[in-house]
């Protein structure tokens, strides 16, 4: 079986594959035409986010038995028509799940102290003890949307504090020893901490908007480290300025190309984002939660591991 790789990754990959005996062929550059003009050549292709694997290009991939994309989400895959085909699609939200949980709670730890601002006050010379007064963990209810992998990782990090820890999800019966499961009523009733782990689809798209906002009860603090397109930002902002959402870390913007690579189409700032970055409670990142040295490998070998089942 010869594959195809479209985006570096672990090289544990390409030699896994290789011991299990597949031909591995590596292009990171070519135009998605020019990927299209030789991907009926190739039974598998490895891709984290370069570009989408649309019906035209499926169409294209006569041979395709399967996608491996390196992390988490499949929303640049045209997914019910590569099943339609027999394609089978491989996702690696094991791999990087660890790096997520550890990275919302990193970024709401920051937020709870002021981190950011006392960091940039200091490196100024400015020494301001009394407005950089934080705020403890403990005793507060977090609120999951999306408990799947990232979601239940991110409950199995709180379980040192002393916190509630809720999730609702679309799906019944996901909650543990970690989290109680309850309605989205009830989640909006009692959050003092919202976390999003959901994928992009139709249903997570533009979610939180000023509806939802104002449906939580409590003013409440906001971790993303999902997809942008969960919030929209100019309703965050509105919410920001009333101090109906208290702070916000966010690891994901609405803002991002599918390619997860680039941030802006053009060299424009819009005027949403201008107003979220003037703002001294909201942390950025650059869409990295699940991105650590450590999930590079762990992504790669669940990728390799589920080929192995497969096809091995």
């Amino acid at each position: 079986m010869k594959v195809l790789h479209l985006d570096t990754n672990h090289p544990l990959l390409i030699n896994g594959l290789q011991a299990l005996g597949f031909q591995n062929d590596e292009d990171y550059s070519s135009s998605k035409e020019v990927i299209e003009a030789k991907i009926h050549d190739y039974d598998g292709i490895v891709i984290r986010s370069r570009f989408r694997i649309d019906r035209q290009f499926l169409d294209k991939a006569k041979k395709l038995k399967f996608i491996g994309r390196v992390g988490a989400g499949l929303e640049n895959i045209d997914c019910d028509y590569a099943e339609s085909r027999g394609i089978k699609l491989i996702a690696a939200p094991e791999g990087n799940r660890n790096a997520v949980g550890e990275h919302a709670l990193g970024m709401l730890l920051s937020l709870f102290n002021k981190l950011n601002k006392a960091d940039k006050e200091v490196r100024q010379g400015i020494w301001l003890r009394e407005e950089n007064r934080g705020l403890e963990l403990d005793g507060k209810t977090v609120g999951i949307i999306g408990y799947g992998n990232m979601g239940k990782a991110f409950a199995r990090k709180l379980r040192g504090f002393e916190v509630e820890v809720l999730c609702y999800d679309i799906l019944e019966g996901v909650g543990d020893e970690n989290a109680v499961q309850v309605s989205l009523d009830t989640l909006q009733e009692k959050t003092d901490i919202l976390s999003l782990h959901t994928p992009q689809t139709p249903l997570t798209v533009n979610m939180v908007n000023e509806t939802f906002i104002n449906g939580f009860k409590k003013d409440f603090w906001l971790i993303n480290t999902a997809r942008g397109k969960s919030v929209v930002t100019r309703d965050l902002n509105q919410a920001l300025r009333s101090g109906k959402i208290k702070g916000a870390g966010l690891d994901v913007l609405e803002y991002e190309k599918s390619s997860f690579e680039n941030l802006f189409a053009k060299n424009e700032l819009p005027e949403d984002f201008r107003q979220l970055i003037e703002n001294e409670n909201v942390i950025l990142s650059p869409h990295v939660a699940g991105w650590t040295v450590e999930s590079k490998e762990k992504l790669a070998q669940t990728i390799l591991d589920k080929v192995r089942d497969s096809f091995g």
